[in-house]
C-alpha cells in the first residue's frame, strides 16, 4: 500500500514539475528580451558616440539625400572595414550578389555578442569555407541593402544598423521588434540582373 501512494504521488507531481519549468523557461524568455524596445532605443547614444568616432565609416540610407530634412543618425549605417576588397564597382539595387554574412541582435543576459539570428556560416570567418549564398539589395531590409550598395568585391564589414532600417516596429521571426542589427557581411561577386554570373 505504501508503494502504490508513492506511486500515485510521483504521477500528480510530476506533471507539476515540468509545469513549472515550462513556466521557469518562459520567463527567462522573457527576461532575456525584457524592456527590448528601450534597451534597443536606449541606443541612440550609441548611434551618436559612432557617428563622431573616426573609426566607423558612416553611410546614409539609399532612400534619403544629404538634402533630406531631418535627417538623424538612425538614418544611417555605421561599418568597421574588416577587410577591403579590390573591386572598382559596388552593387546596384537590382544587382545579385554572392555573399557570405552573420546577423546579431544587440548583446543580451544569455548573449554576450548578441543572438545570432541568421547566418551563412558558422565559427570564425573564412573566405574558403564560408558557405555563400546569393541576395539582392531589393530582398533585404533597408540597412543590409545600403552595406551592399556601398560595398566592393572582396570588402567584408561589421555592419551596425539602427531598428529603423532594420525590421522596424515589426517582429520578425527570431527577431524582436525594434531590433538593432549587426551583421558581418563578404561580398565575393555581384552582377546585374539580366546577366550570368
Amino acid at each position: 500500500m505504501k508503494d502504490f501512494k508513492y506511486i500515485l504521488l510521483s504521477l500528480i507531481l510530476f506533471p507539476l514539475a515540468g509545469m513549472i519549468s515550462s513556466c521557469s523557461e518562459e520567463d527567462n524568455t522573457e527576461e532575456e528580451y525584457a524592456n527590448w524596445q528601450e534597451r534597443n532605443e536606449g541606443t541612440t547614444d550609441r548611434w551618436a558616440v559612432l557617428a563622431n568616432n573616426g573609426t566607423y565609416d558612416k553611410y546614409l540610407t539609399y532612400s534619403k539625400n544629404e538634402s533630406t530634412p531631418g535627417l538623424k543618425n538612425s538614418d544611417y549605417i555605421y561599418v568597421e572595414v574588416v577587410e577591403r576588397g579590390n573591386g572598382m564597382e559596388c552593387p546596384i539595387y537590382t544587382d545579385n550578389v554572392r555573399l557570405a554574412y552573420r546577423g546579431r541582435l544587440i548583446p543580451s543576459k544569455s548573449y554576450k555578442e548578441g543572438y545570432v539570428f541568421d547566418q551563412s556560416f558558422l565559427n570564425s570567418f573564412d573566405w574558403k569555407t564560408a558557405g555563400m549564398v546569393v541576395l539582392s539589395p531589393n530582398a533585404v531590409v533597408e540597412g543590409f541593402a545600403t552595406a551592399l550598395m556601398n560595398m566592393h568585391e572582396g570588402d567584408r564589414w561589421i555592419v551596425h544598423v539602427p531598428y529603423q532600417l532594420g525590421y522596424g516596429t515589426t517582429a520578425m521571426n527570431s527577431i524582436p521588434a525594434y531590433s538593432d542589427l549587426t551583421f558581418e557581411i563578404a561580398v565575393k561577386s555581384f552582377w546585374h540582373a539580366d546577366e550570368q554570373e
